[in-house]
């Protein structure tokens, strides 16, 4: 039996997922792994990345590599988005990686990201046309899917750690704040032209931020397994209403929400812009949430390869 496994490092989280592939080929997860390492916090205009940033980025990994070790002939691939894509030194990070854990990254492009999105949502979920956004930490990727076919796709630099530190203050959100960052991101999406083909589709969402909304409807309907979010469909009236209530609260009070970590409090509200404009920009009625993006992607993208191979 051999295994796959890929590690997913972003701007706010790094994460591993290994599957066992069975003598048929079909893949059977048996190790997944998080680490909250805000690879992009305090980047600002400079695009740096910071020691304390990069310290606890290389503690993770090797946490990861350990883990990973444990499963026998294993082809491990590992990909950085955002933060490193954007990073001025990135490649003295890469060597830290390399050299602290043994650990060739491979920096993928925002359409590369998006495509691996894609290729998780579309393998999992019976999507037949949809606008997937990935919300992450210092990205965020929109991809149209028409027919089950991927149409167009762009990765825009924004995300939940980059825009809280641009536009927010980590307590209480003020309207002026708010209003400045909904203006800027309303204007980036009229700058792109296709996004009208997807007026009233569903929104899959992808993304830490975007999966607290559900966690938190779930929690709200008591369900047993509320972080099982994968298929989990909600009216986009509920998504506002949770909106609503997260910005009313400070630092504090959005801690105490139930479904919300607590380590992401600081950002939510940054995170969720996103989303919460999309709804309205394409007056769609329901989010469907996604468990699965970029490591499925890649491990669906190895799978075809093997096949063809």
């Amino acid at each position: 039996m051999s295994h796959y496994g890929v590690i997913d490092l972003g701007s706010n989280s790094a994460r591993l997922s290994v599957w066992a592939l069975d003598a048929d080929g079909a893949p059977r997860q048996v190790l997944k792994l998080k680490e909250m390492v805000r690879l992009s916090e305090d980047m600002g205009s400079t695009k740096t990345l910071q020691p304390a940033a990069i310290a606890r980025t290389l503690v993770a990994l090797k946490k990861f590599v350990a883990a990973a070790a444990a499963y026998s002939d294993l082809t491990l691939e590992a990909f950085a988005t955002a933060a490193t894509r954007q990073a001025v030194n990135q490649k003295d990070f890469l060597r830290q990686v390399k050299q602290a854990c043994g650990l060739t990254i491979t920096v993928i492009p925002g359409t590369r990201e998006a495509e691996l999105d894609y290729l998780g949502v579309i393998n999992t979920l019976p999507i037949q046309n949809a606008l997937i956004m990935d919300t992450g930490g210092a990205s965020t990727e929109l991809i149209l899917v028409q027919n089950r076919k991927l149409q167009h796709r762009i990765s825009l630099p924004v995300g939940s750690v980059n825009l809280t530190e641009r536009y927010l203050n980590h307590n209480l959100i003020s309207a002026a704040e708010l209003f400045a960052l909904i203006s800027e991101f309303n204007r980036v999406l009229n700058s792109i032209w296709w996004l009208r083909k997807a007026l009233n589709l569903p929104i899959v969402a992808l993304g830490g931020s975007n999966r607290t909304l559900a966690k938190i409807q779930r929690r709200k309907e008591q369900a047993v397994n509320f972080e099982d979010i994968h298929g989990y469909r909600m009216a986009t009236t509920a998504a506002n209403t949770i909106f609503e209530d997260v910005l009313t609260k400070d630092l504090e009070g959005r801690k105490a929400i139930p479904g919300l970590a607590k380590e992401r409090a600081d950002i939510i509200v940054g995170g969720l812009i996103p989303v919460i404009t999309m709804i309205r920009y394409l007056d769609s009625d329901r989010l469907t949430f996604s468990q699965n993006g970029l490591r499925e992607g890649a491990l669906y993208a190895y799978l075809n390869a093997h096949e063809q191979g």
